[in-house]
């Protein structure tokens, strides 16, 4: 293999990796199925464009070639490789398990709203603050609040001072 062939395999594949990570998964699994095209299938870089590009194939809906591929990775000569395939088939293998719908929350797709653009600038325009009042004290009438004492500061200030004689007394 040519070193010329291996850099632009490195590319494809950076370029998979972060067309996955942008959501973008056609475009990964593209760009992963270029790279691994380049490579040798039993090395160590041919093995990790291999996992990523079972997590692109079922991130674009194509489980059972994940799947396919997954197995064809059971048997790769790095361990860490055959480790991550055998984790994955057993995931991708699953069963599905149904989720109520009140249980997710849909997004709406907003670009195919017309004017999408514009709205999307008009919000993300600050917006002024309005001129705050500085807050009203409230006044309180003080004859008609209990100032009955309860003796409960008097308990307070003995424990104080009952505590305060034992720590001096054991010398701390």
């Amino acid at each position: 293999m040519s070193t010329e062939s291996l850099e632009l395999a490195r590319t494809r594949y950076q370029a998979g990796k972060i067309a996955f990570e942008n959501g973008k998964y056609r475009e990964s699994v593209e760009n992963l199925e270029k790279a691994r095209a380049l490579l040798e299938r039993n090395s160590r870089l041919g093995g990790e464009v291999d996992i990523w590009l079972v997590t692109a194939y079922e991130a674009s809906g194509r489980t059972e070639d994940a799947i396919a591929l997954c197995q064809q990775l059971r048997r790769h000569p790095h361990s860490e490789t055959r480790e991550q395939a055998r984790r994955l088939v057993y995931i991708l293998q699953a069963p599905k398990l149904k989720r109520p719908s009140n249980w997710m929350t849909e997004i709406p797709d907003l670009a195919a709203l017309s004017d999408n653009e514009a709205k999307i600038r008009i919000a993300a325009k600050p917006r002024k603050s309005p001129t705050r009042k500085p807050a009203e004290v409230e006044f309180v009438d003080l004859t008609k609040v209990n100032t009955k004492d309860n003796r409960f500061i008097w308990v307070a200030l003995i424990a104080i001072g009952l505590t305060i004689s034992y720590l001096v007394w054991q010398g701390f």
